[in-house]
């Protein structure tokens, strides 16, 4: 799922490319991802676009001064731009994994796209972001909350620490992958409970917060959208690295599986050397 670097890279690509230019027309295919139906995709004809914005894991694209194009890519979701589209007609709904395209007057434009069956991808036409039920629910974002902020939210849930990083509603942006890098980085177990943190282990997760997003922003920010996958890839110390050794201390990735989901850790960074059970709800193994 594209987390807050990517969806900031996204962003900051469509406001080098995309702004300044009218959009000629949207175009449907899916129509399950078009969540809203007032404004209608014709009233975007003609704007232009004059931002591109990241509300957490929500990407937003300005059209003219009150209309807001806003995308949640979801787990198989992304935003591929392109110079040209194929000669032909328009795009004919339930075709492919294309769901919604944005042609701009200038011949370029971009496919939102989803791949796999469970379609999850979400688009928004709205005046107000607000209006869009995840946005409005969203916590203080990631990478701008301070010490403070960032202490207050995560005590205010009682949960595994994993959990809490990645609840929207807590703080916005961190995902599955980045809440196992962070958790790395900070060295605690992605089991321990958010209302037992020390203050020391609360400074050391804001820090490490910060730390990683920031990295994975500054590398990802100047990429083409079809490059920011693998800049993500490349940049991961233990997420999707089950087997390999820990880049930090040579011990072994090890993995916990979910019914739709898993997690990464490294025992000898994390966990005092012990390993986390492979089981829902785990706790360390005695």
């Amino acid at each position: 799922m594209p987390e807050l670097p990517e969806v900031e890279a996204l962003a900051g690509y469509l406001r080098e490319r995309a702004v300044g230019r009218r959009v000629d027309r949207v175009e449907v295919a899916a129509i399950s991802a078009l969540k809203t139906y007032e404004p209608a995709p014709a009233a975007v004809s003609g704007r232009t676009v004059t931002d591109a914005r990241r509300y957490g894991k929500f990407l937003a694209v300005v059209l003219g001064d009150d209309l807001h194009l806003v995308v949640h890519l979801a787990r198989a979701g992304w935003l591929h731009y392109r110079e040209s589209f194929p000669s032909g007609g328009p795009l004919r709904p339930g075709k492919g994994p294309i769901a919604l395209r944005v042609r701009l007057d200038d011949g370029s434009g971009f496919d939102l796209t989803e791949a796999g069956t469970q379609k999850k991808l979400a688009a928004y036409l709205v005046t107000d972001p607000a209006a869009v039920p995840g946005v409005a629910k969203l916590g203080p974002d990631a990478l701008a909350a301070d010490l403070a902020t960032f202490a207050g939210r995560l005590r205010s849930r009682r949960g595994q620490v994993k959990g809490v990083l990645t609840d929207q509603t807590v703080l916005a942006g961190v995902g599955n992958a980045y809440s196992d890098e962070i958790l790395h980085a900070a060295r605690l177990s992605p089991f321990a409970l958010s209302d037992r943190l020390t203050d020391e282990q609360i400074a050391a997760l804001h820090e490490a917060t910060g730390r990683v997003l920031g990295d994975a922003v500054s590398r990802s920010l100047g990429q083409k959208a079809a490059e920011l996958k693998g800049e993500k890839r490349s940049g991961l110390t233990v997420h999707a690295r089950t087997g390999l050794p820990c880049p930090s201390c040579g011990d072994t990735v090890r993995e916990v599986s979910f019914a739709d989901s898993s997690l990464q850790y490294c025992p000898t960074c994390q966990t005092g050397g012990k390993p986390l059970a492979d089981r829902r709800l785990s706790r360390l193994v005695r």
